[in-house]
This record gives C-alpha cells, sequence and structure tokens, in this order.
C-alpha cells in the first residue's frame, strides 16, 4: 500500500503545479455484495487540472487512493473535470480505472476496478474548497462477479501556490 501511495507522490511531484491540487476525503462505503460489510473509507487524491479550458470548463488528469476500514485499497488514474457553477461553485466529474486490492474481505469481483465520481463543491477566496461527492467502483462487467461499491464522501480540496 505504501508503495502505491510513494509512487503518486512521487509523480505528483515531478508535475509543474498549474491548477494542481490535492483532495483529501473521508466517507462511507456501501458494499451491493450482502455477504460484504459496509464500511468507512478515506481517500487522498491529486488533479492536474489546468491542462486543457476556460474559466467555465477545465479538464486534466488526477490519481486517487481510497482505503476501506477493512483495509482493502483502490489506487485509480484518469480523467477529471470541473464546470464551474457560478460564486465559487462547482461540480465536478471524474473516471479513473485501477487496481483493487483485497486484504479485508470486500470481494469485488476482479484486481481491475473502475472509479467514476461525481461532486458538487464550494471554492473559497483563499482558493481551498469543500464538495460532496459520490463514487462508484465496478469491473465494469470485464469479470464473472461484479457486486461493485457506492461511496459518500465529505471533501477538502488544498490548492498548489
Amino acid at each position: 500500500m505504501i508503495k502505491y501511495l510513494l509512487c503518486v507522490l512521487a509523480i505528483a511531484a515531478a508535475l509543474p503545479a498549474r491548477g494542481d491540487q490535492w483532495v483529501m476525503g473521508a466517507g462511507y462505503a456501501d458494499f451491493s455484495d450482502p455477504k460484504t460489510q459496509d464500511t468507512g473509507l478515506l481517500s487522498v487524491e491529486y488533479h492536474s487540472i489546468g491542462l486543457i479550458g476556460d474559466k467555465r470548463l477545465r479538464l486534466g488528469w488526477a490519481s486517487a487512493l481510497t482505503v476501506f476500514d477493512t483495509g482493502d485499497a483502490h489506487l485509480g488514474i484518469g480523467a477529471v473535470g470541473y464546470v464551474s457553477l457560478g460564486t465559487g461553485w462547482f461540480s465536478e466529474i471524474s473516471v479513473m480505472p485501477g487496481i483493487y486490492k483485497n486484504w479485508g474481505g470486500s470481494d469485488l469481483g476482479s484486481e481491475f476496478q473502475v472509479r467514476s465520481l461525481i461532486a458538487i463543491g464550494k471554492r473559497f477566496k483563499n482558493g481551498q474548497a469543500v464538495s460532496l461527492a459520490l463514487t462508484h467502483k465496478s469491473n465494469a462487467s470485464t469479470a464473472a462477479r461484479n457486486p461493485g461499491v457506492d461511496s459518500l464522501l465529505l471533501r477538502w480540496h488544498i490548492p498548489f501556490h
């Protein structure tokens, strides 16, 4: 687990900051499989959102590490987009294919999992923001079993200055 986090941190540190930000989150995971216990989770994400776009729509890449209270984890890398809704409000969407490690007994059918996310948030004058996000992880029916997991997270966005 630590080597995955260090890899994400190394990649992030090597990139120039153009609207880049860390996003820390905490929430609750609801596993679709009735044999699996629902649990809390923590997440850390790196967003590089200044690659394409203008003031209203910004697109870029992101990576995310999610660790469940059970000890399971997901590491994904993919695309992220932000839409300005005015007066500091924004919506966010992302898709991150990645690897899921089942160390705590929450079987999602395969190691390959895609995390999709939709969020709404409020940015403050200091550049930081809070958001409420809904995520879904699934193997996109690439395996015989595809129970999936839905999560609700409260997140804090910390921009690079």
